[in-house]
């Protein structure tokens, strides 16, 4: 523990306030629907994302395409953006099949120290978080309704209703709990030497 002001700081936050988060990635899984469509349509919805721009092309997929079925699938601080979503094509859609899917997936993060030693080289830190995850499948065509996750169609709202309001609390059923096996560990973290100014910052990604 080190001192400061009288009042001890855990070292192991005060090294971290030296490093800066310079990229993010997501594990990449299949979509947990079998039978799905080769050309199925995934709208991967990111914390940044727009809603006005994930629903116009969402929309445009389904009405002026004709597409049958279409996936929202976000995670972490995305997962609430995702039920968003998928509660406004229900009500501007109707009609509309629904089968959720809650799982937990690993994202990475590679954190560069900004102080390194005078003489040494660089230190990344690569970080492997476990973090909830949501795959949501909205169908025009009938789906198995005895499987876990499913929600029969809500009809059509009429022109002028609201079609934000609430929308987060438009899963009817609770969700089904994740297999215990996949609940949040410990943070995995990965120190790796590399030369200074690497270009590690060169794939950072929005999030």
């Amino acid at each position: 523990m080190a001192a400061e002001g009288g009042r001890a700081k855990p070292v192991a936050q005060s090294r971290m306030e030296n490093f800066r988060k310079v990229r993010t990635s997501e594990e990449e899984m299949p979509l947990p629907f079998p039978d799905l469509p080769p050309d199925v349509v995934e709208m991967k919805v990111k914390e940044g994302s727009k809603i006005r721009n994930l629903m116009n092309f969402a929309m445009a997929q389904m009405e002026l395409k004709g597409r049958r079925q279409i996936v929202f699938s976000g995670c972490g601080r995305a997962v609430t953006k995702t039920i968003t979503c998928v509660e406004i094509m229900k009500r501007k859609l109707g009609g509309l099949h629904q089968v959720t899917k809650v799982r937990y997936k690993t994202v990475l993060e590679v954190w560069e120290n900004q102080d390194p030693p005078p003489d040494g080289p660089a230190q990344n830190l690569t970080v492997h978080k476990n973090v909830p995850s949501i795959c949501i499948l909205l169908s025009r065509d009938p789906l198995d309704p005895n499987q876990t996750g499913y929600q029969p169609p809500e009809p059509r709202h009429e022109v002028g209703e609201d079609t934000l309001g609430s929308s987060a609390k438009g899963l009817k059923r609770p969700l089904p709990p994740p297999h215990e096996e996949l609940l949040p560990k410990k943070l995995q973290v990965q120190v790796s030497d590399s030369p200074r100014g690497s270009g590690t910052t060169a794939g950072q990604l929005d999030h």
